[in-house]
């Protein structure tokens, strides 16, 4: 069974699957158009869906050139059910707040701060709206929509 919804308000099983320890995906547009998906931490303020990157790294250099983004959120209790999310970044974050907020995701997912050696450039928070999301539950054996 599948939800979808056209507009920027967070369906709230978006908002609950981001505000737990559930994994995501974030698919970006490369230079030549192809797609680069990367798994990636997650959360939400409830309105904006947020991830946090490195300003090295290409996912980031792909929204700067296009801030279009598709970010799946995966249930850990039920694989078969996740939040898909197909939006645009409409702002990011640098300085103390990114740093913070990989701290805060670590703690999130693992129960301890981020590694300081793990980090290799300056964080960087992405805040993503959506523009169309689908919720799929698939425990039951139907397929989703696009």
């Amino acid at each position: 069974m599948a939800d979808t919804r056209n507009g920027p308000e967070l369906h709230p099983e978006t908002v609950r699957l981001a505000s737990g320890p559930n994994y995501g995906s974030i698919t970006t547009i490369m230079p030549r158009g192809l797609f680069q998906t990367h798994l990636i931490w997650v959360h939400t303020d409830g309105e904006r869906l947020m991830v946090n990157t490195e300003v090295h790294r290409q996912k980031f250099k792909n929204v700067q050139r296009d801030p279009r983004v598709t970010l799946t959120i995966r249930d850990e209790e039920d694989p078969y059910h996740y939040a898909e999310a197909r939006g645009r970044v409409v702002e990011t974050v640098t300085g103390p707040e990114a740093r913070e907020g990989i701290d805060q995701l670590s703690q999130k997912y693992h129960g301890q701060d981020y590694d300081p050696d793990a980090i290799k450039s300056e964080r960087i928070i992405l805040w993503i709206v959506p523009e169309r999301q689908t919720i799929v539950d698939q425990s039951a054996g139907t397929g989703t929509e696009d």
